[in-house]
């Protein structure tokens, strides 16, 4: 079977913001953790809040937990969805989760409104470097 991502690049989660630094995505979509999806600009990527993304030979998840999601996609891609399911099946792979507070857009309020409390200074600490580095980098 072919596919278009033998040769391709993949991350998930915070893992497109390396890809982005590493130039891999000027002018393409990726996917990424939300609380750092809003830093791909600096790099000249297109921010997209997809669980996973696909652009060209490039794909990319959102948080950590789209691994798994990200993994079968791309098993999916290189092995034909009938293996994919397959290894979804050995998994057990049935995801029920007991909240509806994955995403920022389903979290309660005052549930994002806590995480941005608290990841608020480090979000903005990294925020900073990244932007000192691509201004670095570009003069």
């Amino acid at each position: 079977m072919s596919s278009g991502l033998v040769n391709g690049i993949t991350s998930v989660c915070s893992g497109s913001l390396i890809l982005g630094a590493a130039g891999f995505l000027t002018g393409r979509r990726a996917a990424c953790h939300w609380a750092w999806r809003e830093l791909l600009p600096i790099f000249g990527a297109i921010a997209d809040d997809g669980r996973i993304v696909r652009d060209g030979n490039i794909l990319s998840g959102g948080g950590v937990t789209a691994g798994i999601d990200f993994v079968l996609a791309l098993i999916a891609e290189l092995r034909g969805q009938r293996v994919a399911e397959m290894v979804q099946l050995g998994l057990e792979y049935a995801p029920q989760p007991p909240f509806n507070s994955g995403r920022p857009d389903t979290a309660p309020v005052e549930v994002l409104e806590a995480v941005n409390v608290r990841t608020g200074p480090s979000r903005a600490q990294r925020r900073a470097r990244l932007e000192a580095w691509a201004t670095a980098r570009h003069a």
